[in-house]
């Protein structure tokens, strides 16, 4: 009975993980970090509508960029199979969780995980040479992690002006001169490149939520699965306005993907490498 439980409990949680994480579906850190294959989210953009906003400002020569997709039959099933797990799966979850909890409170938590992946923001701007972003990082994380309560606030930019410097492998191998590869839609994961779906990889390995996924699948899946259904929450509404805008959904997501990377990237050669 007791073996039994446990498999339960472990298919449950791969359960849960798989339908949260297709929150780059609704999630502006890829549709919103995150269009986030590199999803870290996009992680990701801080503010609800930083990847549409992004998109609207890009410049004209960034949409002539040419994509390759060898893969695109194949890349198209798993696109509507992860349309088809976000309506079906994800968005529900996100609004009883929504409804649950206040938007501030869910802020708040956003915040906290975000601060988690501090790690991930710091060796990248290392890596680009941008020393002054890389204090920044650290400044941030200190002040949050203390002054702001485990990073649930973010005095670091309330109060001292301290904005956050997004950065990931993906775009630092950009920054290094690393053409994109082939395009991917992966299953669950979404939108990513060949240059995106390696630094995302190595990105985990600075990940503390990677840590504890390889420590403790149980408790990994847990913490993804809730930091992704709480983003999601947030941001519900953004990717159906996406389709309703676009005739060919695919094309105009893979589009807007390579685009939105290409301005992070463009973005950052821009930077002094000292700052």
């Amino acid at each position: 009975m007791v073996i039994k439980d446990m498999v339960h409990a472990r298919l449950i949680a791969v359960l849960v993980f798989l339908l949260v994480l297709v929150s780059g579906w609704g999630n502006p850190g890829w549709l919103g970090g995150h269009l986030q294959s590199p999803a870290w989210a996009a992680e990701e953009e801080m503010a609800d509508d930083a990847f549409l906003d992004e998109l609207d400002g890009l410049d004209e020569q960034e949409s002539g960029i040419e994509v390759s997709d060898p893969l695109e039959p194949v890349n198209r099933f798993f696109f509507h199979f992860n349309d088809k797990l976000y309506f079906w799966a994800l968005k529900p979850a996100a609004r009883a969780y929504g409804a649950v909890l206040p938007q501030d409170f869910r802020i708040c938590i956003r915040n906290a995980f975000h601060n988690l992946l501090f790690p991930v923001r710091f060796v990248n701007n290392v890596l680009q040479g941008k020393f002054k972003n890389a204090g920044i990082e650290a400044s941030r994380f200190v002040i949050n992690t203390t002054a702001g309560v485990a990073g649930f606030g973010d005095p670091a930019k309330d109060v001292f002006d301290l904005e956050i410097k997004e950065e990931d492998l993906g775009q630092t191998f950009g920054y290094w001169g690393i053409g994109n590869g082939i395009y991917f839609c992966w299953p669950v994961l979404g939108p990513s490149t060949m240059r995106d779906t390696v630094g995302l990889f190595g990105d985990s390995y600075l990940s503390p939520l990677g840590w504890v996924m390889q420590s403790d699948l149980d408790d990994g899946l847990a913490l993804s699965g809730g930091q992704q259904v709480n983003n999601t929450s947030l941001v519900i509404g953004d990717y159906e306005a996406f389709l309703q805008s676009s005739f060919d959904p695919y094309i105009s997501l893979r589009d807007a993907y390579i685009q939105y990377r290409q301005s992070k990237i463009k973005d950052s050669n821009q930077n002094n490498k000292i700052y």
